[in-house]
């Protein structure tokens, strides 16, 4: 427990547990791998769906994270987006959210999220993170249409020092409707990474609220990957509220929204042929919200940057 708040994978531990409860409501299956590993299949042989996604996204935060379904009104091709906010955002997308532990293995490619990253703490991140996850239980999630292999999962049960039939993995490919919520769902956690990057103070980052359309899933992974992507480089907005000086606050607001990438202004599809598949070698200043409002809390000072670019949306999202 540190201030206040339970341990990440015990969080995500009960919201992985309302889903196995509420399996076939979610139109999920529920299965036990050859470790004895729990596995939840959000959209690889199953429908899933919205709330599947809803739920999958919340669990990659560790629970500290609320992400509900709100209309804009303001937008007429795309009325419904996935709404993030999180009070320790910090914490809910960096430290557990973030795809950012590399679990391939062989022919077998995944990024797991969620807070068994926060037991393992294998990844450079967390030598910025001073939070220290405890658990009896560990909870991943994969964006991928096929479970982690024995490998993977014995890989996994190593790092976070538990017994494999201690693990649950949550998965759902780009392609499926819980796939796509899952992943726009994010448009929070990339304002933070690029906060990150730029070297802004995270500990001066105290809350946070984003939201970014729900675009169509398409059975071309490329496609789909492109339409999530560009839902949040395109059309996500995002606030923050930091500590320290107004000018640090603007400073932010300026460098913060995806515009101010090389690489924006094609659709990411297109990008992402461009440099024949490598994401290491997009510029990683792309990977935000459109639209960020930053907030100075002890000034009271909000400074405003980007917008959300309609043209790339209709040309990314149909």
């Amino acid at each position: 427990m540190k201030d206040g708040t339970a341990f990440l994978n015990d969080n995500a531990q009960k919201i992985a547990d309302s889903v196995i409860g509420e399996a076939e409501r979610l139109r999920v299956s529920v299965t036990k791998g050859s470790l004895g590993e729990t596995l939840i299949d959000a959209g690889a042989k199953v429908t899933g769906g919205i709330e599947a996604g809803l739920r999958i996204a919340e669990a990659a935060m560790g629970g500290l994270g609320t992400v509900s379904l709100r209309m804009d009104r303001a937008s007429e091709k795309w009325p419904f987006c996935i709404e993030v906010r999180s009070s320790q955002p910090v914490l809910a997308c960096l430290g557990s959210q973030y795809a950012g532990w590399n679990l391939s293995n062989g022919s077998y490619f995944a990024m797991g999220s969620g807070p068994a990253r926060a037991l393992a703490r294998v990844e450079p991140l967390f030598e910025t993170l001073s939070y220290k996850d405890q658990a009896k239980s560990a909870v991943l999630v994969l964006e991928t249409a096929d479970p982690p292999p024995a490998a993977v999962v014995e890989k996994v049960a190593k790092a976070v020092k538990l017994p494999a039939e201690k693990l649950t993995f949550l998965y759902a490919p780009t392609q499926s409707i819980a796939g796509t919520v899952q992943i726009v769902a994010r448009v929070l956690e990339v304002a933070l990474h690029k906060a990150n990057d730029l070297k802004f103070p995270l500990e001066n980052i105290v809350d946070g609220i984003a939201a970014a359309p729900i675009p169509a899933p398409h059975p071309d992974f490329l496609t789909a990957m492109g339409r999530t992507n560009d839902a949040i480089i395109y059309g996500g907005g995002a606030q923050l509220f930091v500590k320290g000086s107004p000018r640090d606050a603007q400073e932010l607001a300026e460098r913060l929204p995806s515009r101010a990438s090389r690489d924006y202004g094609q659709p990411f599809a297109a990008i992402f042929k461009k440099f024949k598949g490598d994401f290491y070698a997009i510029d990683p200043l792309l990977f935000s919200p459109a639209e960020v409002i930053v907030t100075a809390i002890e000034s009271g000072d909000t400074f405003r940057a980007g917008s959300r670019d309609q043209k790339m949306l209709e040309e990314s999202l149909g």
